[in-house]
């Protein structure tokens, strides 16, 4: 199987050699290029046309959401592409602007997990064949979020619905799930059907179009229409 080739884009020096040293340590990742600034990145992804772009939110020239206009551009240009943002912060808004048009082909890593080679090459890998990732942690908070509403529906959820719901919304597959919190494909299932039931979601078989309905309730969002 070819690799997953990548660019990077971060300006900070420090975290940008250290991406580039996990990357370079996996077998099955190329990197291309590794970029400082926006326009740097824009350049890099015309020049290489790669399959994953892995970028910080927030870099030059204005340090505010360049990551974000970066994927939503790239959604238009490069449409078979995927995007790993990374952040420093457990933002809900920067986690709904990042999926708003859409979830297939994109990642949400967290700063103080990409020492975790796995965790980041697992996210690279999964929106380059346009699945979805998002750190737990991002997951965890907009869970306490959502509880901290009055009368939120979270409420009557059980503690084993919250896990499934949680793992749900990171992307991963029933089996997945199943794996991860030892119990059987067809217990993750039952819990699903609960779960969007009392959520009142669509439990549409598309994993991308739940994970957003999922994103979006939590953060506090109607989820008519999603």
């Amino acid at each position: 199987m070819a690799p997953v080739r990548v660019v990077i884009a971060e300006d900070s020096l420090i975290v940008r050699e250290g991406v580039v040293q996990l990357l370079r340590s996996s077998d099955d990742i190329e990197l291309l290029a590794a970029c400082a600034s926006l326009d740097e990145l824009y350049d890099a992804v015309d020049s290489h046309g790669p399959d994953v772009v892995v970028t910080d939110i927030r870099m030059p020239p204005d340090h505010r959401d360049e990551g974000i206009r970066a994927a939503r551009r790239f959604r238009l240009t490069h449409p078979h592409m995927g995007v790993v943002v990374l952040s420093h912060f457990v933002s809900q808004s920067y986690a709904l602007a990042f999926f708003d048009d859409g979830t297939h082909g994109r990642g949400y890593v967290l700063k103080d997990n990409i020492d975790d080679q796995d965790r980041l090459a697992m996210a690279i890998r999964t929106v380059a064949v346009g699945g979805s990732f998002i750190d737990d942690m991002v997951v965890e908070a907009l869970v306490r979020a959502r509880t901290r509403l009055v009368d939120s529906p979270i409420e009557s959820l059980s503690a084993r619905e919250l896990e499934v719901l949680s793992a749900m919304a990171t992307g991963a597959n029933n089996e997945a799930i199943a794996q991860r919190l030892g119990i059987s494909a067809h217990s993750v299932e039952k819990h699903t059907t609960v779960i969007f039931a009392k959520l009142s979601l669509d439990a549409a078989s598309d994993v991308n179009r739940r994970v957003k309905a999922v994103l979006v309730f939590l953060a506090g969002h109607a989820t008519a229409g999603v």
